[in-house]
């Protein structure tokens, strides 16, 4: 008959467990002043509002220096060369700052999947000792049964 590995007990389990840090929290306190501010354009920038001001933002541009009177026109036909200018700024100066907050976020992201890992390693050895005391319970009920089946 094999011998089966004693489970472990309730002390033992509790002395596994150690206190498992908030990864939101800790991270938030690495941030730099310049990390903040870079998570903070990353997270306004890549919403649909901003796209609807960009959007917006260039419809008024183009259609007022395509319609509006020639002297009240400040970026003529057909160049727009002040609004490709502009455009080109907005989107060379947000492009590395999107990166570091992407970068950030990824952190993040690495951050709570190893704290998540290490809960369910936590949880798996904690019902691997569950199953084993319910089979261990399971035998010794059934070795009841048995006695009493034979007393009948």
């Amino acid at each position: 008959m094999e011998k089966q590995k004693s489970p472990m007990t309730l002390d033992e389990l509790k002395k596994l467990r150690k206190q498992i840090p908030n990864i939101n929290v800790e991270h938030r306190k690495s941030l730099t002043f310049l990390d903040r501010i870079a998570l903070w354009i990353t997270e306004r920038i890549g919403t649909m509002g901003f796209f609807f001001i960009i959007f917006a933002w260039t419809i008024f541009w183009l259609s007022w220096n395509a319609l509006a009177p020639v002297e009240l026109r400040f970026d003529p036909l057909p160049a727009f060369v002040l609004w490709l200018f502009i455009s080109n700024m907005i989107q060379i100066l947000l492009m590395p700052l999107i990166m570091i907050g992407q970068n950030l976020q990824g952190r993040h992201a690495e951050r709570r999947a190893d704290a998540d890992y290490e809960i369910d390693t936590r949880a798996e050895r904690e019902i691997e000792t569950i199953l084993q005391h319910l089979e261990l319970l399971n035998e010794k009920v059934e070795k009841i049964n048995r006695r009493l089946d034979e007393r009948k």
